[in-house]
């Protein structure tokens, strides 16, 4: 099945209109017309061969909210009509311990989950092209439905990953009421960290580097704002912390941060560097019983459960919708941290580009 879609041809080249290949549906398929992608670092990474294994043509999106057009025989937790989502993964191996468990994120059989897009790179399928484009084919398990009203479904679609990413670890680790919380970094990620936090109950302390930031971190729901950069700010919130969600993909001192954690603290990086973060000390980690820890995206059964407690307490992602022609001027943009909080690509516009 022929689908229009934006792809990099090569690491060097722009995102262009092009036609691309979706295999036909299968009974256990979900066929979906795409109404909205949202636009993740991954993607410009990707697209632009900044990470190994990448395969070109290059169609990014994994953040997609669209309508069902049809369904195969044996689907039957879905309908014609019904808006649904597709996050980072359309598959696993779905027998090994973690996917039995509901964290097929953590998949261990011989080629992992597959990604949404440049599925591929790691075997045992052929490439898979993602959400900027017309039209995508998913099995119903990695399917998720969305109960939003239909006028927030822009804004619904940076949770299928910015959500999910900084849920999962705020869940593992039982953030609620009581808990004092940090979230490290007030972009595309933790906007959504402020906002869940807050959600959950926690008393939640924002750090930023950007004083221009403050007032905004109070309007996504945190109760204390801190400026990384004033160390007297810092100093004050010593050994205060239960739990940091660290968001920042960019090398920096882990220790100005496990400083801040109490005994059996932990700090969780959902952010990957290009260069490694400098080495973090141990005394400070052995002398308080702290931990850092990572996380990734999160499985099906929990990224539904997100879905559903961000329909139920009205939470969404604060976004800037483009129309797909100028993608290439929003990747510029992201790298310039030029966006309040994600982009997100109205699919409509896909065919006037046509």
């Amino acid at each position: 099945m022929q689908t229009q879609a934006f792809a990099a041809a090569t690491p060097t080249s722009p995102l262009a209109l092009t036609t691309i290949d979706r295999r036909e549906p299968n009974p256990a398929d979900v066929a979906i017309d795409i109404l909205y992608c949202g636009v993740c670092h991954s993607d410009l990474h990707t697209a632009r061969g900044e990470w190994p294994g990448v395969l070109f043509p290059s169609v990014p999106g994994h953040e997609i909210v669209g309508r069902v057009k049809s369904v195969g025989t044996s689907v039957t937790r879905f309908a014609p009509g019904q808006i649904v989502g597709v996050g980072c993964m359309v598959d696993s191996c779905r027998r090994c311990a973690p996917c039995e468990q509901g964290h097929e994120q953590y998949c261990q059989g011989e080629h992992g989950f597959i990604q949404t897009y440049n599925g591929g790179a790691k075997g045992g399928t052929g490439n898979t092209f993602g959400g900027y484009s017309a039209h995508i084919v998913v099995d119903q398990d990695f399917v998720l439905a969305i109960n939003h009203p239909e006028d927030q479904l822009a804004a619904v679609a940076p949770l299928l990953c910015a959500g999910i990413t900084t849920w999962s670890p705020l869940k593992h680790w039982n953030i609620g009421p009581g808990k004092k919380v940090g979230i490290v970094g007030i972009g595309g990620l933790g906007h959504m960290g402020v906002k869940l936090a807050h959600a959950l109950g926690a008393h939640v302390v924002a750090f930023t580097t950007s004083e221009s930031k403050r007032a905004d971190a109070h309007v996504l729901g945190a109760d204390e704002v801190v400026v990384s950069r004033d160390a007297d700010a810092m100093a004050a919130r010593a050994g205060t912390l239960d739990f940091i969600l660290n968001t920042v993909a960019v090398s920096h001192d882990l220790d100005a941060y496990t400083n801040l954690l109490t005994i059996d603290g932990t700090m969780v990086l959902v952010g990957v560097p290009a260069e490694p973060h400098p080495s973090p000390s141990v005394g400070n980690l052995i002398f308080g019983r702290r931990a850092i820890a990572g996380s990734v995206i999160g499985g099906i059964r929990e990224t539904q459960e997100m879905l559903d407690f961000c329909a139920e307490h009205g939470i969404v992602s604060d976004i800037e919708t483009i129309a797909i022609d100028t993608i290439n001027d929003a990747f510029e943009r992201v790298l310039r941290s030029d966006v309040k909080y994600r982009f997100v690509i109205d699919m409509e516009t896909l065919e006037q580009a046509a």
